[in-house]
């Protein structure tokens, strides 16, 4: 029998049914259509504090020594095979939510973390950056910068999704969208497996 893909989503927004929730949901949707085993988590519904930069991950043998729900996160990370990481574009880049979580993903990049990361091919990641402004190019260079970070921390980024125009109306209105997102998570989930 073969193996389900397992794909994680996180919502990296203050507002829990916003513009971001929706576009991540249909990515999933569009992933659970071809076989996918997916979950979603709303940093919204989640108590998660900001990295200390103790470096505890990196020089101990315990993992990170924040006892918050970013610990759930990691142990549904270990078995994933995919992310999908959503933000609102505020100011730029992305929202505050979203940096929290993105930095206490670096105790992950320490092979006495979690041997298990080391163990598979990387985790696979689509971007998904929303936000008001029409111009897709307007802030390309910091989607550009965000890319490289995570290939920095070995993840293996197939797609970083732009959606734009989100003060003209909310997503869910937007006649192409829905089939445009749940494409996304199909190709997603029809991608190799980590072996």
């Amino acid at each position: 029998m073969e193996k389900q893909m397992k794909i994680i989503g996180f919502i990296g927004s203050p507002h829990k049914e916003g513009n971001t929730a929706w576009i991540v949901n249909k990515i999933l949707e569009g992933a659970k259509e071809e076989g996918a085993e997916t979950q979603s988590f709303n940093f919204s519904d989640l108590d998660i504090k900001p990295c200390q930069g103790c470096f505890a991950c990196h020089n101990g043998d315990g993992g990170c020594v924040i006892s918050d729900d970013m610990q759930k996160l990691y142990d549904n990370l270990k078995d994933a095979d995919a992310l999908v990481l959503g933000s609102p574009t505020y100011m730029g880049q992305m929202s505050a939510q979203a940096k929290i979580f993105v930095d206490r993903l670096s105790a992950t990049n320490h092979p006495r973390f979690y041997p298990k990361f080391k163990e598979h091919a990387a985790i696979k990641l689509i971007l998904v950056f929303d936000q008001g402004n029409p111009d897709s190019s307007l802030f390309q260079t910091y989607y550009d910068y965000t890319k490289k970070m995570f290939q920095m921390l070995e993840f293996d980024v197939k797609d970083v999704v732009v959606v734009t125009g989100m003060r003209n109306g909310p997503a869910h209105e937007r006649e192409e969208l829905p089939t445009a997102m749940k494409d996304i998570g199909s190709s997603l989930a029809l991608d190799k497996i980590r072996p």
